[in-house]
């Protein structure tokens, strides 16, 4: 497998320096991400970089995935409007764990692999340097002007907020870190987004000057949506790889919401799928966009390699649980958390259990939940066959809404017309 042109095709390779192509030919090479430990987990951002190992271990590489324990107490100014907040040890070990975690997940660290996946920490070789060490034996390697001539740089020296001594020094801790990986570990080759050009050739550089050696680099475009808006967010925030903070129907969800061309694109970088099958699944799209085949395939593949196989079933069943007629059986087998993950953004109104207990008929209980505008409305609806109850269809005009119906002791789900649905909750 020829790790460059497989990128190309997928659209995951924008700058590439000369030599690298015909390294990573030439012999098993070893190659680094740095992932930014701001958070105890990584984001769908974060897939691009790691689906770049993932890819070079695939094609016979070494990863290394290097998380900034000593970079993260910095923070990286590339293309950032203002200086981002330092964080302190503890926070930093803990989000390196998670991401480490994380990572683990995705690559192959059996040891007893040539090309087995490692994870460094620049805190381990930058705790025991002194700061006039490191400015004299690393600053003098890099001047000040190819430091100011970086677009990340002239950005923000441009801009109102400035940038501080600390910023600054950020590209030049993180060429050492290429030059430390370089001289340690043999490693020739930095990958990242496209805004870590800048900061990536810094350390080629230094392997040049300080170690008078050939190192090698390319990047991958950064994500945005094919409108112009940032990937990887929804109304909720930040869409995560962790369950605890994006459950996996959230997730699944966020991918079957692709537009059709932002599917086309996203098929290719965020799967495994090989080309003639992708090609494949493109053209049958095409053919009939209504059925949303590209979606659906890209968010079962997503979500059942960053989740699992049982996760994507739930999200599928979860998926159809609002769309479809016959999931009234589902839906009394959800859990407490499962059922608030799937009414996520259904308007919610309250109930009291003693008020259930009593019960109430069906059409002044919609009337003075607000479900309907009034008593009038409601029986108008139930009368045409509109109104459900737990995906039920509400048959007799003289139903009464009590206990019995709840749903994981605490939840009824009201539906009025195909797609209007109110979670009745008990407080």
């Amino acid at each position: 497998m020829n790790l460059i042109e497989e990128l190309r095709w997928r659209g995951m390779l924008q700058d590439i320096m000369p030599g690298t192509e015909e390294q990573l030919q030439k012999e098993m090479t070893t190659a680094y991400v740095g992932f930014d430990p701001t958070a105890d987990s990584l984001h769908v951002g974060s897939l691009v970089p790691i689906l770049l190992l993932v890819h070079l271990q695939r094609a016979g590489h070494k990863p290394l995935a290097l998380v900034g324990g000593a970079t993260g107490m910095v923070g990286d100014p590339s293309f950032k409007a203002a200086e981002r907040k330092m964080l302190d040890l503890d926070t930093l070990k803990h989000n390196q764990a998670g991401i480490k975690a994380q990572l683990e997940k995705f690559l192959d660290f059996d040891p007893s692999k040539p090309n087995a996946a490692e994870m460094v920490n620049n805190f381990d070789w930058f705790q025991n340097i002194s700061f006039l060490d490191f400015i004299r034996d690393v600053g003098k390697h890099i001047t000040v002007n190819y430091m100011m001539a970086k677009d990340s740089v002239k950005r923000r020296i441009e801009g109102d907020s400035g940038m501080s001594f600390t910023e600054f020094s950020y590209q030049l801790i993180q060429g050492y870190d290429f030059f430390h990986l370089y001289t340690a570990r043999n490693c020739k080759l930095q990958m990242g987004g496209s805004d870590q050009w800048g900061n990536i050739v810094t350390g080629t550089e230094l392997v040049r000057r300080k170690a008078n050696g050939e190192a090698f680099a390319f990047t991958c475009p950064l994500m945005k949506k094919s409108d112009g808006t940032k990937f990887g967010k929804s109304e909720g925030g930040n869409i995560w790889l962790d369950a605890r903070l994006t459950s996996p129907y959230q997730f699944y969800q966020f991918w079957l919401k692709a537009t059709d061309e932002d599917a086309e694109n996203y098929i290719r970088i965020f799967t495994l799928l090989d080309k003639a099958e992708i090609e494949e699944l493109i053209a049958q799209h095409r053919e009939k966009p209504e059925q949303r085949l590209l979606q659906k395939r890209l968010a079962k593949e997503v979500t059942t390699f960053i989740h699992s196989e049982k996760d994507y079933e739930f999200a599928l069943q979860a998926s159809e649980l609002l769309f479809r007629n016959d999931t009234a059986e589902i839906l009394q087998s959800l859990t407490d958390e499962q059922l608030l993950d799937v009414m996520n953004g259904v308007p919610q109104v309250e109930t009291t259990l003693a008020e259930l207990q009593e019960g109430k008929d069906v059409i002044s209980f919609a009337a003075e939940k607000g479900i309907f505008p009034s008593k009038g409305e409601a029986r108008k609806m139930l009368q045409g066959g509109g109104v459900s109850i737990n995906k039920k269809k509400v048959e007799d005009l003289a139903a009464v809404v009590d206990s019995s119906l709840l749903l994981a002791g605490k939840y009824i789900l009201f539906q009025k017309g195909r797609r209007n649905y109110y979670l009745v909750i008990v407080k």
